[in-house]
């Protein structure tokens, strides 16, 4: 793995969304909980000049690749969706295979961080994030319930590794929700959220093209959170929607303590607006804190805090 973990495009607009998903640890109960792991195979991220992730890294030119979750198909694998129409604000169960070469549903997986496959669920306005963890039946169908809570686009996200492949891939797929479209900007924040009575408050910038340091900070009630429970391997997981194109990227903190801040090491393969999305565990109960930010610009410190609406977690 690289010196540092990385987050790539991930784009806004359901005709453009970007995410970035940082690993998190797995809830423990009272038992210690186990000493996460300091780094962690990154399935997409953006590589140096010189060097091949597997993943597709953005650009367009000539020799360069696409970011993962642009692709319904890649490398041979393909995301089907059995119904991408769906009615909002009505119960989902999102069902899909992913199909070899062959045409036939892969039905063995290796597990990475934890679970056989992760679905990312986001709206074209990215208001709104997912992060489930289907079944899989025997015959190579998974299946999610899922909370399709407006009308609009919403594109899918399924991030996996085949049994014998080398690396994993993200394939992305569009889901089309009927009812009253009221299409919204992205939501503005500051430095610092609110979600479910904690505070998180971001440090460092995006600036494209270069490696880039983010921080956050946990606290709760005005005292630091320093007993952060390890989810789905670590002990933050992020998630960078860019509000362009739909990319998609899967990496991991840098930490190896249990809080107060988690950090993360990131690369933006453009400027633009992005949307990220910190899981974070405590007491164990997966809370979500989400902001807006610029890359090659930075986030108004002085705007004040924003209450984000809870994003949904199913295991």
């Amino acid at each position: 793995m690289n010196t540092a973990l990385r987050i790539t495009a991930f784009t806004a607009g359901l005709a453009a969304a970007f995410g970035l998903a940082l690993g998190v640890g797995h809830a423990t109960g009272s038992d210690p909980a186990p000493e996460p792991a300091a780094a962690h195979a990154v399935h997409t991220a953006a590589a140096p000049a010189g060097e091949h992730t597997g993943h597709d890294t953005g650009g367009g030119a000539a020799g360069e690749h696409l970011p993962g979750g642009l692709q319904i198909s890649e490398r041979g694998y393909t995301l089907s969706v059995d119904d991408p129409f769906v009615t909002a604000g009505s119960p989902t169960d999102l069902k899909f295979r992913i199909l070899g070469a062959d045409g036939k549903p892969v039905t063995t997986y290796q597990q990475q961080h934890e679970k056989e496959l992760h679905l990312i669920v986001a709206p074209r306005d990215l208001s709104t994030f997912q992060h489930l963890h289907p079944t899989l039946a025997a015959d190579g169908t998974w299946s999610a319930p899922a909370a399709v809570p407006a009308a609009g686009e919403y594109r899918v996200f399924a991030d996996f590794t085949p049994a014998g492949a080398a690396e994993g891939l993200t394939l992305g797929a569009d889901l089309h929700a009927a009812g009253d479209l009221r299409p919204a900007p992205l939501p503005e924040t500051g430095r610092t959220v609110t979600v479910d009575g904690y505070t998180v408050t971001l440090g460092g910038d995006l600036t494209s093209g270069r490696s880039n340091h983010l921080t956050l900070n946990v606290s709760k009630d005005g005292a630091p959170v320093t007993d952060l429970q390890p989810y789905l391997g670590a002990y933050g997981h992020l998630v960078a929607l860019r509000a362009s194109d739909l990319a998609y990227l899967h990496v991991h903190p840098d930490a190896t303590t249990p809080g107060p801040e988690i950090g993360f090491t990131t690369t933006a393969p453009s400027g633009g607006s992005y949307r990220l999305f910190l899981d974070f565990q405590h007491q164990d109960t997966v809370h979500t804190a989400a902001f807006t930010v610029t890359a090659d610009g930075a986030a108004d410190p002085a705007a004040e805090p924003a209450q984000e609406p809870a994003a949904d977690h199913q295991h």
